[in-house]
């Protein structure tokens, strides 16, 4: 897994005009229900982040792809639980995690909209959070508010820590 990141980074860097849409598919394929949970893809963002200042790779169209993939993936969930509800349980890959929609059930029952900012964060939640907000039927309109905000909100933490980092990274390699 950790070539396959190091090798979609160098494509990025090498092929830069593809940068908005390879994170936009890494955000949607790590926001959507079922597929993050078998490929996260956070690494491959923060890495293709740390692009932006080391390579010029423009953070804008990035950042907004970064955050749409994110949103829409989101919204896939809310809209796959909503229509599926408890039927989601017993498909596979959440199948093979029994505990995971409960905990995101109580997790959004707990915080209401804030769940879905929080869990967006919070690797096993991003994937559960819509899902369960759609099984258990969130008012629409709030789901969505709060998804795309948090989208917009990820998406640039996670490009900004990675081009951070890479300032840090830079800095210390010419300290020495």
């Amino acid at each position: 897994m950790e070539a396959a990141v190091q090798d979609l980074i160098a494509f990025v860097r090498t092929h830069q005009v593809w940068a908005a849409p390879v994170v936009f598919l890494l955000a949607f394929g790590e926001s959507i229900a079922f597929v993050s949970l078998l490929v996260p893809a956070w690494g491959a963002l923060v890495g293709i982040g740390a692009l932006i200042g080391a390579s010029g790779v423009s953070f804008w169209p990035v950042w907004l792809a970064g955050a749409l993939g994110a949103a829409l993936g989101d919204w896939v969930s809310y809209w796959f639980g909503d229509r599926y509800k408890e039927q989601v349980a017993a498909i596979w890959p959440l199948s093979l995690f029994p505990t995971l929609l409960p905990r995101g059930e109580a997790f959004v029952r707990k915080w209401g909209v804030p769940s879905i900012f929080i869990g967006r964060f919070f690797g096993p939640l991003r994937a559960s959070v819509p899902l369960a907000a759609g099984i258990f039927e969130m008012p629409y309109w709030q789901f969505q508010t709060a998804n795309f905000l948090s989208a917009l909100v990820w998406s640039a933490v996670l490009l900004l820590f990675g081009d951070g980092l890479s300032l840090i990274i830079g800095w210390l390699w010419s300290s020495t």
